[in-house]
């Protein structure tokens, strides 16, 4: 028996927020989310939400904080209009990258935020593909950190790519490029690359046999590219046939897209977590929706389902 219950999105992707709907059958809650005049953010619900459990569709994407504003402004919201459990669907969660101390004389943002969500009172957080595993034991609530695996897996499958090798651009990604090869019965390699600064990666060596072989690099997320480039530029070298890239998380940071244009590559192929101004595209990339997998991992927590399950090789995604 699923529970009564309101989805409900805000202002940082209404695209993906409605196909989320559109497969749970259901329709987008009433909510009016918009700044004030002097820029405060406003939050006011339009409908009854008492003892509704609440779904609440919000990436943390640029620009952040206001994103992170409203979600948190929401929540807070729903929690006064005596609403029953509230489960935030946070496609891209930004900060991710602030995990830990790299110099010292730093904050640890990811968790910073994971204190305010949990503090304004959400009870269970789903996002897909945290820069990092440990920053779901930030939070003393329910994490369910979803894959794209599967999604990403079933669409190079239909390619028949014999000759595929799966690239991770830095050493952190091992776990995840090792997923994708075992998806896709593919050969596995890593770039060791070098970071002088936060602001530039210098590709170092490519462990692994690329020559003659068709790269598919796999990232959690894609900046402002300079990461990217050094990654092609070091398979290029080392005598990769042709290459192929993919991100769950696009957020194209100038000069990203000029610098993806650039490269040749087959594909750039990412998911819909962000939403990608028109400007923003260009004749190699390729969209996948992440809304089958959202609504999915939405059913699956109603009924007091596995969620797990979503991610094992035999459950293709869509």
């Amino acid at each position: 028996m699923v529970k009564e219950y309101k989805v409900f999105a805000g202002n940082s992707n209404p695209e993906l927020a409605k196909k989320i709907a559109a497969y749970l059958r259901v329709p987008l809650g009433k909510i009016d989310v918009g700044p004030y005049p002097n820029k405060e953010t406003r939050v006011e619900i339009l409908e009854s939400v008492r003892k509704k459990d609440v779904f609440v569709i919000q990436s943390t994407c640029p620009p952040v904080n206001d994103n992170l504003m409203e979600l948190l402004i929401m929540i807070d919201a729903f929690k006064r209009a005596s609403c029953g459990f509230v489960t935030t669907v946070i496609p891209y969660f930004g900060y991710s990258k602030q995990d830990k101390k790299k110099t010292g004389r730093e904050p640890i943002t990811a968790k910073l935020v994971a204190n305010l969500l949990v503090k304004a009172g959400v009870d269970r957080v789903v996002t897909l593909e945290l820069h990092s595993d440990p920053i779901q034991g930030f939070f003393d609530i329910p994490v369910d950190d979803l894959k794209s695996v599967n999604l990403m897996g079933s669409y190079f499958e239909k390619k028949k790519i014999s000759d595929l090798v799966v690239v991770t651009p830095d050493v952190g990604g091992t776990k995840r490029a090792r997923n994708v090869a075992n998806r896709l019965n593919a050969g596995l390699a890593i770039i060791d690359k070098n970071r002088p600064s936060y602001r530039k990666a210098i590709a170092m060596n490519v462990i692994g046999d690329v020559k003659n072989k068709t790269a598919l690099i796999v990232d959690d997320f894609i900046d402002t590219g300079g990461s990217m480039v050094e990654a092609v530029h070091g398979l290029e070298k080392n005598g990769a046939k042709k290459i192929y890239i993919y991100c769950t998380h696009s957020l194209l940071t100038p000069p990203a897209v000029d610098r993806l244009k650039k490269l040749n590559i087959e594909e750039f192929v990412t998911t819909d977590t962000i939403p990608i101004p028109k400007e923003k595209m260009f004749s190699k990339i390729k969209i996948l929706s992440t809304g089958n997998l959202f609504g999915e991992t939405i059913k699956r927590i109603l009924k007091g389902e596995s969620v797990i399950e979503l991610f094992k090789n035999n459950h293709r995604g869509k």
